[in-house]
């Protein structure tokens, strides 16, 4: 993820931050330093519940992650933000057992965590209430036995929030999981993304009439999280079994590392294509794309060399590999178009408009795929 830096590792996975993550140490600076009047000691104390507050959320990705791991999915990195953590994995585990207990190994960090503070607690002689009158009071209470009921109260309140059974929360997950025990994966993602957006709707509703607008954000998210991700399991469905040599580009233009950037602009001008491989010989020696070329124009001009200005970590896919997981790659890469090669030569391109076309043909007329082989 862009604007984020790297932290440390974790049995491999990388644990990033997002730079907007400080406009929430911000925030809590002012709320307990200024709002709270608790001054320096105030601004300190709010720092330090949001830094540990986070050191459970990394350690509930981890959850995770690592038990995705076991399953042998692949995790790229976990980021922070200031909404939370995001776990960047390839793929969901495939058996509906393993997504269960992988969406269960969040929420339940969270329960331990707080047994295990409650544990701490007891020498305090106070028993932190789940409740929003008491997280009111803790908020308002700098002192060590404040900062333990705050991060009770909140781990259990992760647990549970996080057990809703609708998308993105790990609870859609988990009836999804449950659900595909008894049909199959498609069909219990469309029920399951229902019931989630049948939930927001009912929590945007108790919202505006309870005039809770943090609800009804809350309600917008899980509503829009829910729709994302049963598009992407439709688009899955539908491009799962499309191989890349049936929706790439096969008439394409390139050019060499020692041209003029001068030839690129002709081309575009000429023509549709607005990513051009770099081939030295005939084999892939970078990407030109549309602003990269545009980048270097306005600081270069035109006779500067194609090789100044293309990018030299594009990577190439293989023609028989699923469309879909070219399209995730071309995705998480940012690119406007992806070489497909063969044999160590560029036999074609996959564009985002490729993909767009095989998904619109092929979900109004799935039989198109035995044509199309």
């Amino acid at each position: 993820m862009s604007w984020s830096i790297k932290l440390f590792r974790v049995k491999g996975i990388e644990i990033r931050v997002h730079l907007t993550f400080v406009l929430i140490l911000i925030w809590a600076a002012s709320r307990w330093g200024v709002t709270m009047k608790g001054g320096t000691r105030g601004a300190l104390y709010g720092v330090l519940v949001i830094l540990l507050l986070f050191v459970c959320v990394t350690i509930h990705e981890l959850a995770h992650s690592l038990t995705a791991m076991r399953f042998g999915v692949k995790v790229r990195n976990i980021t922070l933000l200031p909404i939370g953590g995001i776990s960047q994995m390839e793929e969901m585990p495939k058996k509906p057992s393993e997504e269960l207990r992988m969406s269960l190994a969040g929420p339940l960090s969270n329960f331990i965590i707080a047994a295990v503070l409650l544990l701490l607690s007891i020498p305090f002689h106070f028993q932190a209430e789940v409740s929003a009158a008491r997280m009111s009071r803790v908020l308002g209470s700098v002192s060590w036995e404040g900062l333990l009921a705050y991060l009770i109260t909140a781990n259990i309140m992760l647990g549970v929030f996080n057990l809703l059974p609708a998308f993105p929360m790990d609870g859609g997950r988990v009836l999804r999981s449950l659900l595909a025990m008894r049909m199959d994966h498609a069909k219990a993602t469309s029920v399951a993304a229902a019931a989630g957006q049948g939930l927001a709707w009912v929590m945007g509703l108790i919202g505006v009439l309870n005039g809770a607008w943090t609800l009804v954000i809350i309600a917008v998210f899980i509503y829009l999280g829910a729709g994302q991700e049963g598009r992407m399991v439709e688009v899955k469905n539908v491009l799962g079994e499309l191989r890349v040599r049936q929706a790439m580009t096969t008439k394409f233009q390139s050019v060499t590392p020692d041209e003029p950037l001068s030839r690129a602009v002709d081309l575009i001008l000429h023509g549709f294509q607005t990513v051009f491989p770099v081939l030295e010989e005939g084999r892939l020696a970078g990407v030109l794309t549309e602003a990269d070329l545009v980048s270097a124009l306005k600081h270069q001009g035109l006779e500067v060399a194609v090789k100044m200005a293309m990018r030299t970590d594009v990577p190439t896919v293989d023609p028989d590999s699923s469309l879909f997981d070219a399209q995730q790659l071309i995705s998480e890469k940012r690119l406007g178009a992806l070489p497909v090669g063969q044999g160590g030569r560029i036999i074609g391109l996959l564009t985002p408009h490729d993909v767009s076309e095989a998904y619109l043909f092929l979900s109004l007329k799935p039989d198109l795929l035995a044509k199309t082989q």
